[in-house]
């Protein structure tokens, strides 16, 4: 191991039947859609790093994220970077925070005896994952360890900007946070502002590895960007064996979303021949209780989704549902950022 380093278009009233969506992706879009397609072109130019980059706070759901991440390491053949943030009195005057990445700071303690319990931590951390590799409980792959001081999420966007990670994986605390965390959890912010695919493991997830999950439920808002997103996803997990649902959510039955959902099963069947889809509409005047009771009936192991960028205004106020799943959801879920 390493020493530590310090340092809009909307879809709904288009033609969504197969032709027209294999057309759509072939030919150029409309004007607002151009926009889109050129900055998604920028961003390929720079290629993502094979390497998985773990956020941890010393938790029992930092070690959950580790066991996943490290399994998935050595099926990708991929380095593992476990990233830990530590928070000072030097940004005590900043807003509350509601996650644990940051260490709580009394008056009485010094910079000196805060950086030397973090080092105290992540050297146990260290000789923690050490046992597990050396018992076979975690696999033989590189990581290193890296500190950075400061605020915890910003920290954590900035290292994924310079490194561009293949993809984030945090443990969370699932259905047992408080909703006052809805606002200030680190996990939630980097799902909501970086370009990054993030994975958030549950404590509770049953399974240790990608090559258990058996079910994935893609939940689909009927917008260009999602094709795009799935195509991105079904890439980048193609080599493990598992089934689609496709789902959207709505609070009333519209004739109108079966038949456009029916038009992306068909796509997708001609795409990617191999691969077994199903399709739903899951209806239900509480979209969140609606869609945990899917996730029960029909056995889902993980939920994936597109997080389109929103101002500080829409996070507030109108949180997206990956950011709602974090906190009312035991199930892993992967959020592909648009």
């Amino acid at each position: 191991m390493s020493a530590p380093e310090y340092l809009p278009a909307r879809a709904r009233d288009r033609d969504f039947s197969s032709s027209a969506i294999s057309n759509r992706i072939k030919h150029t879009p409309p004007v607002m859609d151009n926009i889109y397609f050129s900055e998604l072109s920028m961003e390929k130019k720079g290629e993502k790093s094979n390497k998985i980059l773990i956020p941890v706070d010393f938790s029992s759901y930092s070690m959950k994220a580790c066991e996943f991440a490290f399994n998935l390491a050595k099926t990708e053949n991929a380095e593992i970077i476990l990233l830990h943030v530590y928070f000072t009195p030097i940004y005590a005057s900043s807003l509350p925070y509601g996650d644990v990445f940051n260490y709580q700071i009394g008056d009485e303690e010094s910079v000196k005896t805060i950086i030397h319990k973090v080092h105290s931590d992540l050297k146990a951390l260290s000789d923690k994952i050490k046992d597990k590799v050396e018992s076979g409980e975690f696999p033989d792959v590189k990581y290193s360890c890296i500190l950075r001081e400061g605020i915890p999420e910003e920290e954590i966007l900035r290292y994924a900007k310079e490194q561009r990670p293949k993809l984030i994986i945090m443990g969370t605390r699932g259905k047992n946070q408080k909703d006052i965390d809805l606002i200030g959890s680190v996990t939630a912010e980097v799902i909501d502002r970086n370009r990054t695919a993030v994975l958030a493991i549950p404590e509770n997830t049953p399974f240790k590895q990608f090559s258990e999950v058996k079910q994935i439920a893609f939940i689909t808002n009927f917008d260009q960007r999602d094709l795009i997103a799935f195509d991105a996803f079904f890439n980048s997990w193609k080599s493990f064996h598992f089934s689609v649902s496709l789902i959207h959510l709505a609070e009333s039955k519209d004739t109108w979303n079966e038949i456009k959902l029916v038009g992306i099963k068909e796509y997708f069947h001609k795409q990617y021949p191999g691969l077994e889809i199903h399709y739903d509409v899951v209806m239900s005047d509480n979209l969140l209780k609606g869609l945990e009771q899917y996730i029960k009936d029909n056995q889902i192991d993980i939920i994936a989704l597109t997080s389109y960028k929103r101002n500080i205004f829409a996070r507030l106020f109108n949180p997206s549902i990956a950011r709602k799943m974090i906190f009312h959801s035991d199930t892993p879920l992967l959020v592909m950022n648009g």
